[in-house]
């Protein structure tokens, strides 16, 4: 096992996995800027560190079947657990649906089982879940106390919270981030849309009417970063700004937003010809509304689908 050692002192000290993804990016960078020590658990510890910089300590953790090195949670506070494969990733035959199970279920389970064994253990675990698992509910308004679904999606998600939940007989607290679309520059839904919707090819997916619920990555990342420091926080919270649109309204924000027209809409029996059961990520929504975010005052910067979205589609 290798590790590359930056040492600084700094008020808290968080374990981040999966930080050289879209989402943990933005979490390393805000955790960064208000003066907190980050510590890396990754597989490639080069790649981490370009893409990260120096300031952060990088500890190699090779195969998420086996345990992680108990010297990455020295002194750590928080840990926030962003690892998963790809959902939109490759169509979902067995082996793929099998992938993006294991590398949550597994991966949160060896991480637990690692900080069972700590004689001292970190204070926090912050995991990241997904909207998805409530199912596809129309238009119904669906907060944290909302039941689950009961199709592929959210039954990962079903047991990879229950997974995270186990920290809580370490007497950890635990928060489970339920998080929607992520929007932003360089990753997230708008890599693959942007390209069609620039040549005007873009259009409502199906009917239009199925609700996107929505986050912009930076809103996101400051959610992860309260979650890891407000020791008042615990149990589910929805990632999601307050405004989720339809897929309709989405579509014809973006067209507008690049002055482009909207008018090929993809029918869903193409969608579903072409994707397989991986269209329930486009055609099933869910009217997700982030109750206890709000109620904690969290303060979106990018609250609104049409300021996300002059920010991030260009």
């Amino acid at each position: 096992m290798q590790t590359l050692n930056f040492t600084q002192r700094f008020s808290m000290k968080v374990l981040v996995t999966g930080a050289s993804g879209f989402v943990g990016r933005r979490v390393v960078a805000q955790l960064l800027s208000q003066k907190h020590e980050v510590v890396v658990l990754t597989r490639n510890l080069a790649k981490a560190a370009i893409v990260l910089g120096s300031q952060c300590k990088y500890v190699q953790w090779m195969d998420n079947d086996t345990l992680p090195p108990a010297e990455a949670f020295n002194g750590v506070d928080s840990v926030i657990n962003l690892m998963g494969e790809n959902i939109g990733g490759k169509r979902w035959d067995e082996a793929q649906k099998k992938k993006i199970y294991d590398s949550r279920i597994h991966s949160t389970r060896n991480l637990i089982e690692a900080m069972a064994a700590l004689s001292k253990k970190p204070k926090a675990l912050i995991s990241a879940s997904a909207i998805g698992i409530y199912g596809s509910r129309g238009d119904e308004v669906l907060d944290e106390s909302a039941s689950s679904g009961s199709d592929f999606l959210a039954g990962v998600c079903k047991d990879w919270e229950a997974e995270a939940k186990k920290a809580e007989a370490l007497k950890m607290r635990v928060v489970l981030m339920r998080t929607g679309v992520v929007l932003g520059k360089g990753g997230g839904a708008l890599t693959k849309m942007l390209p069609i919707f620039k040549l005007g090819l873009g259009g409502r997916l199906g009917s239009g009417k199925q609700y996107m619920s929505w986050i912009h990555v930076d809103d996101l990342a400051a959610m992860y970063v309260q979650a890891a420091t407000d020791e008042t926080m615990s149990g589910a919270f929805n990632a999601t700004s307050p405004y989720p649109a339809t897929n309709e309204e989405f579509t014809k924000a973006l067209g507008k937003r690049l002055k482009r027209p909207t008018i090929f809409p993809a029918p869903e029996f193409a969608i579903k010809k072409a994707l397989g059961e991986m269209s329930t990520i486009v055609l099933d929504g869910q009217k997700v509304i982030p109750t206890k975010f709000k109620d904690k005052k969290f303060q979106f910067k990018s609250a609104t689908l049409e300021k996300t979205l002059k920010e991030t589609a260009c």
